[in-house]
């Protein structure tokens, strides 16, 4: 495992990451004392993913704990930790958060910029948490976070609310309400992880897409009110699900179903009284425990095509004015971003449909955003390869201060 190789050794590794502790300063880990638990790296196995019961005092983005991981070697260039935050869930209630954080080497870290990176949909499956594909050097969202590492950015990953091993694992997948401080979060983390050396007024751009595309602009939208301290100057997100139900009806009975029965785990995650199980049969039962066991992103591709609500459920639950209720107050648009905003998507997004972007990328321009709106010919996989290369400039073009573009 990359993080036990890591930690294995742990005086020659920690002074390389410029981190060595001394056993005698080192304080013991503790649940009740931020400044405590932070104070030395660890554990080292999967218990490090398990919030401490209760939580320890502090503020959102207060690392709880931390521990130096290996880069993929597609990002050899960069130094990286993996750490547990202080953020938000859905319900405006306290929660801990994991996620990776990456400083580009041959780069003052206290003049470096900061990319709040949102990752794409990994999977329900506790394997598939962002952070353990970085590990492995699988996460798909890796060539865009490379970029930004090889332009001298920082970059912070959140691992988004709920995996974990065990019955600990309970990702709230495609909730807003969770995402947008979980990401905002992972960049408060970042800069207050004193390994990193990062600086708290450092530039700040969030970026991701499909899922990391509705993560980063909820993370926008949330900013404001929820981060004001935060120097963020815009927002890059491409596959963006702005509007979950207009998304479910492109998905029932299609090739994308498995991310469908996804948000639906979700949002059951992240709201106790949408009670799923009481809506499910024995089919729905059996599919949705084994993804939550073994499925990433490709089983949900390929282990779920073409299944349908009704084939899942006793009641279809997308239609209960609790599950409506909850759906609205994940709907992008209700507070526009105050920075410029490059958002895209693929013209032929068979997975997240593309006018219910174009909606959005239409309100943002009638409430005054500056928005510059692409879409590129693809499908919805490869969009993000597609709109790589735009992003990345129109991030450096905000870091470096100049006008923002809109074709509102």
């Amino acid at each position: 495992m990359a993080v036990a190789a890591a930690l294995a050794g742990a005086t020659a590794t920690l002074a390389v990451t410029g981190a060595v502790q001394s056993p005698a300063s080192a304080a013991p880990l503790s649940a009740g004392s931020i400044g405590a638990s932070a104070a030395e790296p660890g554990p080292l196995d999967d218990s490090f993913y398990v919030p401490p019961s209760p939580l320890p005092a502090g503020e959102p983005g207060d690392v709880i704990r931390w521990r130096p991981t290996i880069p993929p070697l597609n990002a050899g260039n960069a130094d990286a930790w993996q750490v547990m935050y202080l953020s938000t869930n859905a319900l405006g209630e306290r929660n801990a958060v994991t996620g990776t954080i990456f400083t580009p080497k041959g780069v003052d870290p206290a003049k470096a910029p900061i990319v709040g990176y949102s990752v794409g949909t990994q999977g329900p499956a506790f394997k598939c948490t962002p952070s353990k594909a970085i590990e492995r050097g699988t996460l798909y969202d890796q060539p865009a976070i490379n970029d930004s590492i090889s332009a001298g950015y920082a970059v912070a990953v959140t691992d988004y609310e709920g995996y974990g091993p065990g019955e600990a694992n309970r990702p709230t997948y495609i909730v807003g309400q969770s995402m947008g401080p979980a990401v905002i979060d992972s960049v408060r983390a970042a800069q207050r992880l004193p390994q990193t050396k990062l600086s708290a007024d450092a530039k700040v751009v969030f970026q991701g897409y499909s899922q990391g595309g509705g993560g980063a602009l909820w993370a926008a939208e949330k900013q404001p009110s929820y981060a004001p301290d935060l120097n963020l100057v815009g927002v890059a997100a491409g596959g963006v699900p702005a509007d979950l139900t207009e998304v479910a009806k492109g998905l029932d009975g299609y090739l994308g179903f498995g991310f469908l029965a996804f948000a639906a785990v979700g949002l059951d995650n992240a709201y106790p009284e949408l009670q799923l199980d009481s809506y499910l049969n024995d089919t729905g039962r059996k599919d949705l425990a084994d993804a939550k066991q073994n499925a990433c992103v490709v089983e949900l591709l390929a282990n779920y095509p073409f299944k349908t609500i009704a084939g899942y459920t006793t009641t279809n639950p997308l239609t209960d004015p609790k599950w409506q209720a909850r759906l609205a107050q994940n709907k992008l648009g209700q507070n526009p971003p105050r920075v410029p905003v490059l958002q895209y998507h693929a013209s032929t997004d068979e997975i997240v449909n593309t006018p219910q972007g174009d909606a959005l990328h239409k309100s943002y321009c009638a409430a005054g955003v500056t928005e510059q709106w692409n879409t590129y010919i693809s499908d919805h996989l490869t969009g993000i390869f597609a709109g790589n290369a735009d992003a990345g400039k129109w991030i450096k073009d905000r870091f470096a201060g100049k006008t923002a573009p809109s074709n509102c």
